[in-house]
């Protein structure tokens, strides 16, 4: 044990290496989920590759069959993204899908994505600017074709139903 570790350890401060202060300093732990293209195991490879050689990254799992890539480590979501692309030469773009569980409405227009891997439909609600209430209002009303052919066949209007037969 060295003069400076003990004085270290006497004013409190933990003995942790000088860059693994320094990478956690401004940072917090993320998640990172990005969409990939991975054709083959090359691919997959050079991916892993370029994320394990970047400062803060702790794990790299990779799903070549959903093109789907999750980094953890205290890194920047951009700066990650940006690496990927920019090494690798493919298209990045953060992962859009959530489980078909999470989603209020996932048949809405918006939501349901044949592209998208089993169980996983869009994030609509982080795709629209005011937090999904766009995708609310689209459902809840009916174009005025639809409101004629409602509202004639409804218990309200006993006469329309007559007036048709």
């Amino acid at each position: 044990m060295g003069f400076l570790e003990a004085l270290s350890g006497l004013c409190g401060c933990p003995a942790a290496p000088l860059a693994q202060r320094h990478l956690q300093k401004g940072r917090q732990l993320e998640t990172v989920e990005m969409k990939v293209r991975i054709d083959c195991e090359g691919c997959e490879s050079k991916i892993r590759k370029t994320l394990e050689g970047m400062d803060g990254v702790s794990g790299v799992e990779v799903v070549p069959r959903q093109n789907r890539v999750t980094v953890t480590g205290y890194v920047d979501a951009a700066k990650v993204m940006r690496r990927v692309a920019r090494k690798t030469g493919l298209r990045v773009e953060p992962w859009p899908y959530v489980p078909y569980d999470t989603v209020a409405n996932p048949y809405a227009p918006g939501a349901y994505d044949k592209k998208a891997p089993a169980g996983y439909v869009r994030d609509v609600a982080a795709n629209h600017h005011g937090g999904g209430a766009c995708a609310s209002r689209s459902l809840g009303r009916a174009s005025s074709t639809e409101a004629r052919y409602t509202g004639a066949f409804s218990d309200e209007n006993a006469n329309a139903a007559c007036a048709i037969m």
